[in-house]
């Protein structure tokens, strides 16, 4: 008779070991790239907005500035059509508005104007004819009062 059973040399069943967190499973990895992605993409979508709105920003920093001088003077007024002018070209860069001048150029700033107020069309008018006329026809507050208006429509 044999005295060793071979059933009692058989090991107990033995479970496999958890794996770890790390490395992480194929999934967690392609997950990984697409935030880091999307991330990236993100960051370069605001950059662009930024970069793209920074001519508003200077606008706006110069129209204050202009603000600080206001005065009745033709040179002012002056200030003021080129400040609109120049940032004219920065947004509506197809329609050559550096270009314009007189009842083209009024039109154009009541076209693009937030409001689009037909009642803005003389103070527009008023405003660039001060430009060139020994008295202003309209007051630099009015004046202001438009232009900070018509920048706070341009943001793309």
């Amino acid at each position: 008779m044999m005295e060793q059973d071979p059933l009692s040399q058989l090991r107990d069943i033995h479970l496999p070991e958890t794996g770890g967190f790390w490395p992480p499973a194929p999934g967690w990895w392609i997950l990984l790239v697409l935030l880091v992605m999307l991330l990236i993409a993100g960051l370069l979508v605001i950059r662009h907005k930024q970069k793209k709105n920074r001519w508003l920003k200077l606008a706006r920093r110069e129209l204050n500035r202009l603000a600080q001088q206001a005065s009745q003077e033709p040179r002012w007024f002056a200030q003021l059509n080129t400040l609109l002018k120049q940032c004219a070209r920065e947004r509506y860069p197809g329609e050559h508005p550096e270009a314009m001048s007189g009842s083209s150029w009024a039109g154009f700033l009541v076209k693009t104007s937030p409001d689009q107020r037909v009642a803005s069309r003389s103070l527009v008018e008023a405003m660039i004819n001060s430009c060139w006329r020994p008295e202003a026809e309209t007051t630099p507050e009015q004046a202001l009062t438009f232009a900070r208006s018509w920048l706070e429509g341009q943001k793309c």
